[in-house]
């Protein structure tokens, strides 16, 4: 039975939110200002969820999405509100979990960075492999492949990789994996885009076994000469995580290299790399300029990665201490501080729980610490170690404001106040944002 819903404002997924008969109602598709008739599909406790029916009142920044494939992939949840329109939503993003989860008052949050052209920015894909080499983003709540030929948020060198692996996949008679029974050979295609167009490729493998490994090289290179290097990584368990801790060079060199802010970067296929490097530049450039560096203080970067943030605070810094979990993203960190002649940047391998206390044993005082996060945010036990160093500031990059609400509560708990918050559209076209914080130790604000 169709029944009639006002939505006004959107879930964090980027589904419209309604009230019926009291109830919040999530319909997918719709947007804030709209009126519309929704099929009530699923309905628990607190909320109920709508299938879209009809607009029966169209909002002014509905637009018509540009790809084809917009209503079935799974990959956007926003080509159909304009981007402006986007901006501001993502602001309010923010809004809504420092007021409503972190309970803060007094944050300065500003309007959201967008960008010029916000299509074709990603430089990594990883798409999952099905039935029938059916390679793309999963269908919206399911685990269906929508085949894809061209992915509009997706550099067009990515493109180029689907397009050639999958020929070469074809040809070779390569089997995809199937996570029912889990059997099968290709799991998932993973692309790289660099700096000049240079391509990494990698393909993500069920199977440490390769027999038709020199015969899928000589063909891809016939399909895209321009390739930089090829590799397998081996993910041999049960579970959705894409990559494994193998991986095998089967052709070229290790890493590819991208550019930010004047800096070169090797990545390596398992290193994290910001995958909207117009935007990165300008978040790194926001968490700079938060931490007001003059060349005398010591900056930690707690989750440094490839060592992009610590780089870039290492030329305005006097000393800067990255730690990383990963091995292999310490070794490009280290090589990326090697090739840009930034001698007073220093990267250390393990968990920040443990290597922090030791620095500061050794009588390093951390005047910044920097924390870039992945979306569950911070444990308690980090940020009881971050405050225990008594920096003068804590700049936090995040990628979700619920986590970053709930971490920027506990600091306040520990002695630290948030001032100013900075989002960043990395991802437009998607409900993601992210934001940059800047917070201080509350003797130094009060």
């Amino acid at each position: 039975m169709r029944q009639s819903v006002k939505i006004h404002g959107l879930g964090s997924s980027g589904e419209g939110v309604g009230k019926l008969d009291g109830l919040a109602v999530f319909v997918e598709g719709a947007l804030p200002g709209e009126v519309v008739d929704v099929e009530i599909v699923t309905v628990k406790k607190n909320y109920a969820v709508g299938r879209l029916v009809e607009i029966v009142k169209p909002s002014p920044e509905r637009v018509k999405p540009i790809c084809p494939l917009y209503e079935r992939c799974g990959g956007c949840q926003l080509q159909h509100m304009s981007y402006p329109a986007q901006l501001k939503w993502k602001r309010q993003q923010v809004v809504d979990a420092i007021e409503r989860i972190g309970k803060l008052g007094g944050v300065k949050i500003f309007d959201t960075l967008g960008m010029e052209n916000p299509l074709r920015y990603r430089n990594k894909m990883q798409f999952p492999v099905g039935k029938g080499l059916r390679i793309g983003c999963y269908e919206r709540s399911s685990h269906k492949i929508v085949d894809t030929q061209a992915c509009l948020i997706q550099n067009a060198g990515n493109d180029k990789i689907l397009t050639a692996v999958r020929k070469v996949a074809e040809k070779l008679k390569l089997t995809p994996y199937d996570e029912d029974t889990h059997k099968g050979f290709l799991r998932h295609v993973m692309g790289r885009v660099g700096r000049d167009g240079e391509l990494m490729v990698v393909l993500v493998t069920a199977t440490e076994k390769f027999p038709a490994a020199k015969s899928f090289v000589r063909a891809l290179l016939n399909e895209l000469p321009e390739v930089a290097t090829i590799q397998q990584n081996v993910q041999t368990f049960r579970n959705n995580v894409i990559l494994g801790r193998d991986t095998k060079i089967l052709y070229g060199k290790p890493t590819i290299r991208d550019t930010l802010g004047g800096l070169n970067f090797n990545i390596s296929a398992r290193s994290f790399f910001q995958v909207n490097t117009v935007q990165a530049e300008v978040l790194y450039r926001t968490a700079l300029d938060f931490a007001e560096l003059h060349g005398r203080e010591t900056v930690i970067d707690a989750y440094c990665g490839t060592g992009t943030i610590g780089l870039f605070m290492a030329r305005r810094a006097r000393k800067v201490f990255g730690v990383e979990v990963v091995s292999s993203a310490v070794a490009d960190a280290k090589k990326n501080a090697r090739e840009n002649n930034i001698r007073n940047a220093q990267f250390l391998f393990g968990d920040a729980v443990k290597v922090l206390p030791r620095l500061f044993a050794d009588e390093i005082h951390a005047d910044v610490v920097v924390v870039d996060p992945p979306r569950a945010g911070c444990d308690q036990k980090v940020l009881e170690t971050f405050a225990a160093a008594r920096p003068e500031k804590i700049i936090y990059v995040s990628c979700n404001p619920a986590t970053l609400a709930r971490d920027l509560a506990i600091l306040d708990a520990l002695g630290y106040r948030t001032t100013k918050i900075q989002p960043v559209d990395m991802f437009p076209q998607t409900a993601h944002v992210e934001a940059v914080a800047q917070i201080l130790r509350k003797s130094e604000v009060d």
